[in-house]
């Protein structure tokens, strides 16, 4: 629908007319974090007789483009879902080319991402990078940690589950060493030990590609989550498809258990 209301596709995925675009945005109704399942990289390159390889590296600017919209919007909070704890399945040579792409974006587009007042954190086991890759995380959080922007968080190896886990056995031992009983484990204290403890919590999924499922990602985060849904391929995420999604969100009656104000008036 979107496409064919901005006008011709021009062939670097943007649209001519940009600035028309974001005004279909209600601000009033504007999600403050939005969470992105990046799907779709290899079925992009296999569509097209090319590489796995070829498709993570044309996600990247799927990744850029995205970002971007979300410094353009103000949205507040946006987290992608860029490398799973079940990721390390894959062929070593994946991996190995995923982790190299990984740490050539963080080198080219720290100074950019920093101009545009982005904010950049990283959730997971960061630890079982490189140290080299470490230190570039490390380096990217420190450098925009006083920036007010967007909050763009990369989650690699993670996992919802192990999220979880971890910050159960963290409650645990402060039981243990009685700096806090089980009768005082509450939601928001088990938010606070998790990763994401200095976000909102997510108020719409995205995921392209067809597939409808959370694959252990934010499960706690988005208990009240909206879900947006597209059989497009990542790489082919457009600035266009990025709005329509916060578009309909906007349209939605969000409950949270409760009932809408149509129905308690009736």
């Amino acid at each position: 629908m979107l496409k064919k209301l901005f006008g011709k596709k021009k062939a670097n995925n943007d649209y001519e007319n940009n600035s028309d675009l974001l005004e279909t945005i209600d601000r009033d109704k504007m999600p403050r974090h939005v969470a992105i399942i990046m799907d779709g990289n290899g079925r992009w390159a296999k569509e097209k007789g090319m590489l796995r390889s070829a498709g993570h590296t044309a996600g990247i600017k799927a990744l850029k483009r995205v970002l971007k919209t979300a410094v353009n919007i103000n949205l507040e909070a946006l987290t992608v879902y860029a490398f799973s704890t079940e990721n390390w399945k894959r062929p070593t040579a994946e991996v190995d080319f995923l982790m190299k792409l990984f740490s050539e974006y963080l080198e080219k587009e720290l100074d950019e991402m920093d101009q545009e007042n982005v904010h950049i954190n990283f959730i997971g086991r960061t630890d079982a990078f490189s140290p080299y890759l470490q230190s570039q995380m490390e380096d990217a959080k420190k450098r925009t940690a006083n920036n007010t922007g967007v909050k763009f968080t990369v989650a690699v190896n993670y996992g919802g589950q192990d999220e979880i886990v971890r910050a159960i056995q963290t409650l645990a031992n402060e039981v243990k060493e009685n700096r806090l009983s089980p009768e005082e484990i509450s939601p928001q204290i088990l938010e606070k030990h998790l990763d994401t403890a200095d976000l909102p919590a997510v108020d719409l999924v995205i995921r392209t590609s067809g597939d409808m499922r959370l694959s252990n990602f934010l499960i706690w985060q988005t208990a009240y989550a909206e879900f947006w849904f597209t059989e497009t391929n990542w790489p082919d995420f457009t600035e266009a498809d990025m709005i329509e999604a916060i578009v309909d969100y906007s349209k939605r009656d969000r409950r949270f258990g409760g009932l809408s104000k149509r129905n308690e008036e009736k």
